[in-house]
């Protein structure tokens, strides 16, 4: 299928039917964390699709982080494979600039160990991802695809495409499929906590502020 023809999937069951279809199985996964990679497991489950789930588990997530990855694994019968960092390179890191060096040098290097280096291991063993990633979640995805080659993760010897089945939803979307068919969902989204990563980098939102805003709020300021 062309990049461009990808737009022809106006639901995102479509095309999870389709990349289910195109992939072998331990060729393929979809990345999990928040409200909207639960959607895309729950349609997967619905339909019958039988795909790989992986969630990156820095070290620092929330305590209702965890107990959200617990009842997903429960509700749903699905196996999470958990990604960690190296603990030679968290070690490094908190040697040289203590636990909370993102607060003075920003969360580039944190992330870096903690998150970019699991999931390209983890990316490098795949020929195709499915994340939930939408375009009206900040500026540098409005443009969005439903399929795109992963050009941050792609080598010359190994190509990765990306499936983000939904892209043209927004957060309303989302949240009304959730309620309508019971989907578990992270107990801090009650808290007023919209985007939720590390718990030292994630704090909750006002009703007219951006979801992103919740994130790396400091480095704003």
């Amino acid at each position: 299928m062309d990049f461009q023809q990808a737009s022809a999937y106006t639901e995102p069951q479509h095309l999870l039917r389709d990349i289910a279809n195109r992939f072998d199985r331990e060729r393929v996964a979809i990345s999990f964390s928040g409200a909207e990679d639960v959607v895309l497991i729950d349609m997967a489950h619905r339909e019958g699709l039988d795909f790989n789930v992986f969630s990156l588990d820095t070290g620092r997530l929330h305590p209702e982080t965890y107990a959200y990855f617990e009842r997903v694994r429960d509700h749903y019968g699905v196996a999470i494979e958990l990604l960690m960092p190296s603990p030679a390179a968290v070690a490094d890191l908190v040697r040289a600039k203590g636990l909370f060096s993102f607060y003075k040098d920003g969360h580039g290097e944190c992330c870096a160990v903690r998150k970019i280096e699991p999931l390209r291991r983890k990316l490098g063993e795949l020929d195709a991802w499915v994340t939930g990633q939408r375009k009206d979640q900040s500026v540098t995805r409005t443009d969005l695809p439903l399929e795109q080659e992963d050009r941050a993760f792609s080598t010359q010897a190994h190509r990765l495409l990306k499936f983000n089945p939904l892209a043209d939803w927004s957060s309303r979307d989302v949240w009304a499929y959730i309620r309508t068919h019971k989907v578990p969902y992270n107990e801090l989204h009650d808290q007023g906590y919209v985007s939720i990563g590390c718990q030292p980098c994630t704090r909750a939102v006002g009703p007219h502020e951006h979801e992103r805003t919740g994130r790396w709020w400091w480095e704003e300021a």
